[in-house]
């Protein structure tokens, strides 16, 4: 099994920056991928970025294309998300995923299999 824990999130006002972490641990030799989602409140989880764990490609969602950054540090199985320019609609609980799995689509909650227990980011008007 891997197991992931969210770090940094917090409160931030418009247009500020804020960055995200996950460290995972456990079974990270076998992990094919690994992604961000968010969870506002009363609303279903969705996709934000993920890459390929051996490759450099990373998939962003169109609503953070180009402010959001995915990225990681393979020497301390960490992965980070920056966020910048910031809006209040970014508020959000976000949680870090792992899948172990090359059967899956990048945007979908059902293809990751394991989930930190999530960070709240809360982005003020």
């Amino acid at each position: 099994q891997v197991q992931l824990v969210e770090s940094g999130g917090g409160l931030v006002q418009a247009g500020g920056s804020l960055s995200v972490s996950c460290a995972a641990s456990g079974r990270t030799a076998s992990t094919y991928g690994m992604g961000w989602f968010r969870q506002a409140a009363g609303k279903e989880r969705e996709f934000v970025a993920a890459f390929k764990w051996s490759g450099a490609r990373t998939y962003y969602s169109d609503s953070v294309k180009g402010r959001f950054t995915i990225s990681r540090d393979n020497a301390k199985n960490t992965v980070y998300l920056q966020m910048n320019s910031l809006k209040p609609e970014d508020t959000a609980v976000y949680y870090c995923a792992a899948t172990e799995s090359s059967v899956m689509i990048w945007s979908s909650a059902a293809s990751y299999a394991y989930w930190g227990q999530g960070t709240q980011v809360t982005v003020s008007s």
